[in-house]
């Protein structure tokens, strides 16, 4: 793979990472938005660890999903500002079994206070709601990204078709 970040096979990447990412979170019938979620595509946020071209392709895909799952145009901005400092940190991740804390630390940081603001329109009570939202973010992403996302990640790299592109 050639270093340009355009070229037609990154775009391509980056394009069927963005319909995968969408299609698992808005068609899985489990929690994708509020407190508690568990959402199945975040542990595509390991992604940039392999592939630069994740970076967009992640973050075209979680805007999508929050669109057509979110009415919350909040949502949509930081849900997808989330998703893409995420996944800007994990490139630069050194060690892959650190690749998964920049998803749960930005989401439990961006998604919990988000949550948090809509549940009290920023009154007294934010501050024990972000707490709680925070957590439980934080929790469903650890999940998502720890478990899931590592696996990912070590399917990934052994497959011999990709094995000249990984780290």
């Amino acid at each position: 793979m050639s270093k340009s970040p355009f070229n037609t096979r990154r775009l391509a990447a980056a394009g069927i990472i963005a319909g995968i990412y969408a299609a698992l979170t808005l068609l899985l019938p489990i929690p994708q938005y509020g407190g508690v979620q568990l959402r199945v595509a975040e542990a595509m946020t390991v992604l940039p660890y392999l592939f630069p071209e994740a970076i967009p392709g992640l973050a075209v895909g979680c805007f999508l999903s929050n669109l057509l799952g979110s009415p919350y145009v909040l949502d949509w901005i930081f849900g997808t500002l989330a998703t893409l400092l995420a996944a800007i940190w994990t490139s630069r991740m050194k060690n892959r079994y650190l690749a998964p804390l920049p998803p749960v630390v930005c989401n439990a940081v961006i998604v919990g206070a988000e949550i948090a603001y809509f549940a009290t329109l920023d009154g007294a009570a934010f501050w024990p709601a972000y707490a709680f939202n925070a957590f439980t973010v934080g929790l469903g992403e650890a999940v998502a990204c720890f478990v899931l996302g590592l696996l990912l990640l070590r399917a990934l790299e052994q497959t011999p078709a990709l094995r000249k592109n990984v780290k």
